[in-house]
């Protein structure tokens, strides 16, 4: 309060209030700047050159692509696939799974304990939509339902030719509906 003002006159405390306030806000302009501003260009620059940096380990990382073409072991082409089906089945979810079922006979005078095929799905363009291996696996039938055991479990004698069961849960939507390219990627013989 100003001596000269009356203690209850109004305009007397709202310029004592306003001259409180004052001091708080005359800090000179460049030192509250300096304090609170966040040096902005220097974060994005810093965050583009940590993205190109991500972007070039990644490309390096992943270097040239794998071809899957890998010539076959030599012993399967001894080894033919013949009498392919496909079938179809609702699962107990709602899903579709897909078997393809055919003849599988080894020609050769080895036994046959392991082997992986490679099934090559295509669209109606002929572009390969889905390409998935799989251990090939013989189809059983002395229970109630077909059983398909590893090769290891049931191997393939010579000169021995056996039912085979490739199980696919998921097909490409954009699949043709026509028997897949079948490839034998590994093999064990002996």
């Amino acid at each position: 309060m100003t001596p000269d003002a009356p203690a209850n006159d109004p305009l007397s405390v709202s310029s004592d209030r306003e001259a409180q306030a004052a001091p708080s806000h005359a800090q000179p302009r460049s030192q509250s700047q300096s304090q609170s501003e966040v040096p902005w260009p220097a974060i994005g620059i810093g965050a583009i050159f940590l993205a190109v940096v991500i972007g070039l380990a990644i490309l390096l990382a992943s270097g040239t692509p794998h071809s899957s073409a890998t010539a076959p072991p030599a012993y399967a082409s001894q080894i033919s696939l013949s009498d392919l089906k496909v079938s179809q089945v609702q699962n107990f979810v709602g899903g579709t799974v897909t078997y393809l079922d055919g003849t599988v006979a080894n020609n050769g005078d080895k036994t046959v304990s392991a082997a992986s095929v490679e099934a090559v799905f295509k669209n109606s363009l002929a572009e390969v939509v889905q390409q998935e291996q799989q251990p090939l696996k013989v189809l059983r039938r002395s229970g109630p339902y077909p059983e398909a055991l590893s090769l290891l479990m049931a191997p393939l004698a010579p000169h021995q030719h056996a039912e085979f069961r490739l199980i696919f849960e998921h097909i490409s939507a954009d699949w043709n509906q026509q028997l897949p390219a079948l490839r034998i990627t590994t093999l064990t013989a002996k």
